[in-house]
């Protein structure tokens, strides 16, 4: 049955919709319009030809006698095609002291949307009162069963044999560099997916796809302009960004970000999206509005309890989104449920995921909804969640999160091993429990060495050619004084600050980022790298490159010829990591025994079962990791010392250890291909100051 409503023109029939599934959903009949605000009086629906359209074709206003159901309010436009664009405009109280923030004039988008375009849009217009009808952002309808996914799935790799690659979409291939036909997009993703086979990561993990505003200046600094470049303030939550897709204003979101997917799949790389569910890009009482704020401010964001006008700031952003109430709860879930069946995304990183756990009085909960619904969740049971388990309000989580599936970035893991390869005293005990799967952290709740994320470099942050090669952060590019950005980085430049033309000071940066490298691959748990760290990508002393989208961000790949040993290093590693499967154990060590009498795992110093653990001044330690099941075993002897030290070897009856690894060694010497080992004679090995040296064991 059709009803008669208000529009201004009558091009298409009208008819009462459906409350549920939230957004534009594509129909037989038409599209089915839906959105939810408790506090509303009225609801329009505008829709437009054309993406730089400024004045809709029609606008319909909805009956809350017929088109609304409880909060919900919906229609169904029969006849609607995919392609049109559309916006709301949402009435309701005025009263930002109360919490309400309607404003009948302003173009809001819907939270649903699976797509948008910014042609019009104005930032500066959208934080001021009235109509922005001509500088507003639009919605596309978007049909999502319109794609042929060619059998494909999500992969469900275990997470024990993961090896993540954190990836800035279009800092990967943007530079002229990268010789790709769509730089900067998902479709340049796909044409450098046989560097990444190469490489041998299993999954990467894109920094925010989700919409932001690129378009806002944030300052400018020597006549250049500084734009939001990270994407850590979401505008939409169900819509790839349109800035990494080659054709947004014709509505082809979607299907070029499956593309993407299905191609990475075929390769057998997992994707993993960073979300932002801690704030979105309308920032507090001086920010935008654009639709949170426009649809129902009360229900969605922490607000001051004396005066709701302000917002409570956990994240650092303006504003805190209201993840554990009911219908912040309920966005999140139908947001994560939209990528994993719609889009087939293998997983999620939570940025400031502490938040998360926040009720709606800010204060931590031991069972946050929000947390355990996405833990519990069926459709989300095979799919990889990972939190970093902190916030902007000093909430620090790691070793506590809430829930079992749960991983976490793991803070001291990075902080542990920075501190040991630069040299620091007193911290092999730490490293030996980071190296082992951060079982001081993990085991007494439950948790297995899977639910440590162990990275020693991020997006934020030196990169690892940085971390060798600088003291002090040197960030003067952004604009800020060079206040922006951490202060400790427990860093170590080697002897000279930047650039050098020292070529002994170069290899000692060269052997430190190896050294780096192998702790990380050797570790127990889930190891992270970041683009470009495998070819000594810098970022000139920068590290809070937020807002550089240039060369000072992107990945310039003339460091895969330049730094091609390097390069060789991370690949013949990651291999031998996959060959290992002691390293691969999503359990921790227990002190069993192989048939040789190798217990899984055992610790030295230079001297066998020798550690030191209480020497203060220790900067060396050693381990043996058994093999079972026809593995060979494993010695690891470490020395971040200036000087070269003499490590006693294990005797195993009836085997000889052969050398797979020394990060002093030049290449193709430094690390050997599996099969190509070198006999070690000896019960002693001499392992040159700040170096490590891998064995394996042989049979006579």
């Amino acid at each position: 049955m059709t009803v008669t409503m208000q529009s201004v023109t009558s091009r298409y029939t009208l008819a009462p919709g459906f409350s549920q599934p939230l957004g534009a959903t594509v129909t037989p009949e038409g599209v089915n319009f839906s959105l939810f605000s408790e506090a509303a009086n009225g609801v329009e629906l505008l829709l437009f030809d054309q993406h730089d359209d400024v004045y809709p074709f029609q606008i319909i206003r909805f009956d809350p006698t017929v088109n609304k159901t409880f909060h919900f309010w919906h229609v169904l436009v029969l006849g609607l095609p995919t392609g049109t664009h559309y916006a709301y405009r949402v009435s309701g109280p005025d009263l930002p002291q109360e919490g309400y923030r309607f404003d009948a004039e302003k173009i809001l988008i819907d939270p649903y949307s699976k797509g948008n375009n910014k042609t019009l849009w104005n930032r500066r217009k959208a934080c001021t009162p009235g109509s922005n009808l001509d500088s507003s952002l639009r919605c596309v309808v978007i049909d999502t069963n319109d794609y042929d996914w060619e059998g494909d799935f999500p992969l469900k790799r275990p997470m024990a044999e993961s090896i993540i690659y954190e990836m800035h979409v279009r800092g990967f291939t943007r530079s002229p560099s990268a010789r790709v036909c769509h730089p900067g997009t998902f479709a340049g993703v796909v044409e450098k997916i046989p560097y990444l086979k190469s490489l041998g990561v299993t999954a990467i993990e894109l920094l925010p796809v989700f919409e932001f505003d690129d378009t806002d200046v944030l300052r400018t600094v020597d006549d250049t302009p500084l734009y939001n470049y990270w994407g850590y303030s979401t505008m939409s939550y169900f819509a790839p960004h349109p800035t990494y897709c080659v054709k947004p204003e014709a509505g082809d979101h979607v299907r070029e970000f499956r593309d993407m997917v299905k191609a990475l799949h075929k390769a057998g790389i997992e994707v993993i999206l960073d979300v932002v569910f801690n704030h979105t890009d309308e920032g507090n009482h001086q920010g935008p509005m654009f639709s949170f704020k426009g649809l129902d401010n009360r229900i969605y964001y922490y607000l001051v309890g004396d005066n709701r006008e302000y917002y409570y700031d956990y994240t650092g952003c303006g504003n805190t989104f209201n993840c554990n109430h009911p219908v912040g709860e309920k966005f999140i879930l139908d947001c994560l449920r939209y990528w994993v069946k719609e889009m087939h995304v293998d997983g999620f990183r939570f940025d400031e995921g502490s938040v998360l756990s926040r009720g709606e009085d800010g204060r931590p909960m031991e069972h946050p909804p929000v947390i355990w619904a996405i833990e519990l969740d069926e459709v989300l049971k095979d799919t990889k969640i990972i939190a970093e388990a902190w916030d902007a309000a000093g909430l620090y989580q790691i070793g506590y999160f809430p829930g079992y599936r749960w991983a976490e970035w793991n803070g001291r893991y990075r902080d542990d091993i920075r501190r040991f390869v630069k040299g620091d005293p007193g911290v092999i005990g730490a490293v030996a429990s980071r190296l082992a799967g951060s079982a001081d952290l993990y085991q007494w709740r439950g948790h297995l060495p899977v639910n440590s994320v162990n990275f020693i470099t991020a997006h934020d942050g030196f990169t690892l050619h940085d971390l060798v090669s600088y003291n002090s952060k040197h960030n003067e590019a952004n604009g800020e004084d060079n206040r922006d950005g951490i202060s400790d980085n427990l860093s170590w430049n080697c002897g000279v600050e930047g650039d050098t033309p020292d070529q002994s000071v170069k290899e000692l940066r060269q052997r430190q980022i190896k050294n780096f490298a192998t702790l990380l691959l050797i570790s127990l748990g889930v190891p992270m790298l970041v683009m470009g760290d495998e070819v000594g990508r810098t970022q000139r002393g920068n590290n809070n490159a937020y807002c550089q989208d240039n060369q000072i961000s992107w990945f310039d790949w003339t460091l895969t010829e330049k730094n091609a040993d390097l390069l060789r290093f991370w690949q013949v590693l990651i291999q031998r990591r996959q060959h290992f499967r002691e390293l691969l154990a999503p359990r921790y060590f227990t002190g069993a025994t192989n048939e040789r009498g190798v217990a899984d795992l055992s610790w030295h110093g230079t001297q066998l079962n020798v550690p030191g653990w209480d020497d203060p001044n220790a900067r060396s330690l050693a381990f043996t990791v058994g093999g079972f099941n026809g593995d060979p075993d494993i010695h690891i002897m470490m020395n971040m010392y200036w000087n070269p030290l003499t490590f006693e070897l294990p005797q195993i009856p009836g085997y000889h250890w052969w050398r797979s690894l020394d990060t002093a060694l030049p290449s193709p010497e430094d690390v050997v291909e599996i099969g190509e080992e070198v006999p070690i004679s000896g019960n002693i090995y001499t392992v040159t100051d700040r170096s490590i040296v891998v064995l394996v064991s042989k049979p006579y």
